[in-house]
């Protein structure tokens, strides 16, 4: 069972390492949104921080960073689904309602 999990960690993060070079002619401002996409996957609000460049915590979205560690609700749930949408669409906004926009 342990390898299985450990499997599917690694799958995920090989995905995630990929996933910026799949659709470089997508990009928000030199960075690919199908990148960041998948970054949000991976934790809510750290696609917006791929597209901001990374570097300080504090240009990441902060309610949906910190509020990703909570189960259900961030990953996995609404904010992760939320984030990745953004960060597609190459939003990089702290707003955590669908504004239908």
């Amino acid at each position: 069972m342990r390898i299985r999990v450990i499997a599917a960690v690694t799958l995920v993060f090989t995905l995630v390492a990929l996933a910026p070079d799949a659709r470089a002619s997508e990009s928000c401002g030199g960075r690919s949104s199908q990148g960041a996409m998948w970054w949000s996957i991976l934790h809510p609000g750290v696609g917006e921080w791929y597209l901001r460049g990374f570097g300080d915590l504090s240009k990441a979205p902060q309610r949906k960073f910190w509020l990703g560690f909570i189960p259900g609700y961030g990953w996995p749930g609404y904010l992760q689904v939320k984030s990745a949408i953004d960060a597609q669409k190459c939003r990089t906004n702290d707003d955590l309602t669908f504004n239908g926009a």
